[in-house]
Order: C-alpha cells, then sequence, then structure tokens
C-alpha cells in the first residue's frame, strides 16, 4: 500500500509556528511532530511506501524522516521546484505509483482508518474517494436572502451544516493519466473536472476525531488534547521522539 503526503507548503496560516519549522514538523503534545504520528499510524495499519512532496523547508523533512526505516516505511522524495498545488505532484509520479494509492495532506491529526479507505476506494470503481466529516459553522450574524432589491427570508446567527473534505483521498492512477506533469493544479481542480464529466466521486463519511491544523487556534487546540488523544492518535509502543 503507498501513501503520497503533501508537505510541501508553507504553513502561513499558522504563523509564527511555522516561521522556522515546516507546518507538518510543529510538534503536538510532548514533542511528537505531525507528520511523524501520522507515519507511525501508516505503519501500524500496514502501509510500506511513503512519497514525501516537499518544498518550503524541504530539507529539514528529509533530515527528519530519511528514508523511512525507523518508523518501518520505505520513503522517496518528490521535490517541487515550483508549487504544484495539492494534486500536481502526482502527475510526476506516475511511473512510481500502483493503480490506487492514498494521498493526504501532512498537517492532518485523525484517528481515520487509513488502510480502510484505501481498500474501500480500491472496491469502489470511484476515481476518487473523499474522506468526509461532518461540521456545524456557527453564523454571528443574521443572515438574509434578498431577490430584486427584497428581502425575501432571515435567519438569526444560524448553525449551517456541512459534509467537509479531511483532506486524505483515495485516488486511481486512470484518474490522473491525462495531466502533464509540471501542471499546477489543485484538488478543487480535480474535483470540480471530475464532477463536470459525470464521474462522481465516492465519499468516506467518517465519524471519528480529525483536526486540520491550519490556523494557530487549532494547532492550540491540538496541543490542549494532546494527552487525552494520544491513545487513539499513536499505536503502542511508539519510539521516544528524536
Amino acid at each position: 500500500m503507498h501513501v503520497v503526503i503533501m508537505a510541501g507548503g508553507k504553513g502561513t496560516r499558522l504563523r509564527p509556528y511555522t516561521t522556522a519549522l515546516p507546518k507538518p514538523l510543529v510538534p503536538i503534545g510532548d514533542s511528537h511532530a505531525i507528520l511523524e504520528i501520522v507515519l507511525h499510524q501508516l505503519a501500524a495499519q500496514g502501509f510500506a511506501d511513503v512519497t514525501l512532496a516537499i518544498n518550503h523547508m524541504g530539507s529539514l523533512i528529509r533530515a527528519f524522516v530519511g528514508d523511512g526505516s525507523r518508523f518501518g516505511l520505505r520513503v522517496d522524495y518528490v521535490e517541487e521546484r515550483v508549487p504544484l498545488s495539492t494534486i500536481g505532484p502526482l502527475f510526476g509520479l506516475r511511473d512510481r505509483l500502483p493503480e490506487h494509492f492514498l494521498v493526504m495532506n501532512g498537517d492532518v491529526l485523525t484517528d481515520l482508518n487509513y488502510a480502510d479507505l484505501l481498500h474501500t476506494h480500491a472496491a469502489s470503481g470511484a476515481p476518487l474517494t473523499v474522506a468526509t466529516c461532518h461540521r456545524t459553522v456557527n453564523v454571528d450574524f443574521g443572515v438574509l436572502s434578498v431577490t430584486d432589491g427584497r428581502i425575501v427570508s432571515f435567519s438569526e446567527k444560524p448553525n449551517l451544516d456541512y459534509q467537509v473534505s479531511m483532506g486524505v483521498y483515495g485516488l486511481s492512477a486512470r484518474t490522473i493519466a491525462g495531466y502533464p506533469e509540471g501542471l499546477a493544479f489543485g484538488f478543487d481542480q480535480l474535483m470540480l473536472e471530475l464532477l463536470g464529466r459525470g464521474e462522481s466521486p465516492a465519499s468516506y463519511d467518517f465519524t471519528g476525531y480529525w483536526l486540520d491544523i491550519g490556523r494557530p487556534e487549532d494547532y492550540d487546540e491540538a496541543n490542549r488534547r494532546f494527552d487525552a488523544l494520544k491513545p487513539i492518535l499513536l499505536p503502542s509502543p511508539v519510539p521516544e521522539p528524536v
């Protein structure tokens, strides 16, 4: 089983924490880096091969992860010379990837069963399978619907319910076969193109723990809760952090 981890972003929303470290290496709790947690999870679930797509401070990620042997994994790298967004790095990897593989962001904290997601995707026949999670957004304003200058409905501080992408996907080689190497291309563009062609992606609905470490408040929450979450996030035993 193969996974590609997107770890090349600058983490600008997480500054100042990412001033000296790439976001996947920002420590959580008792000094476990986010990426370290993900790699331990993948190894425990039977993954063998990992490709890290790196760019910003990529040398630090290489130094930390190495060849992956200390995690029980085989790790190789693809280094972006220019930013290629969240799907673009895959276009230069087609000769390294199996028929079905996992793609994920390098800053996700979750107890998702990555292996089951990949197996479910492979069996589904879908071009793309998106791990999804329910989220409620609290709007702090009165929300109006306006038609021809007239208010036709009003809702005071509504709660809006959404099924959102977790940043973890099952993908098939045929889905990216037609795209040229070096093209900057995002997950959002791939979704819209598939929908436009009538090739509906599948949803892998998840109800467990998930946190996207995108903002300082998310990072602070992860640190506050890490001691309680550690048993579900890290397989046991886990080597001491280095």
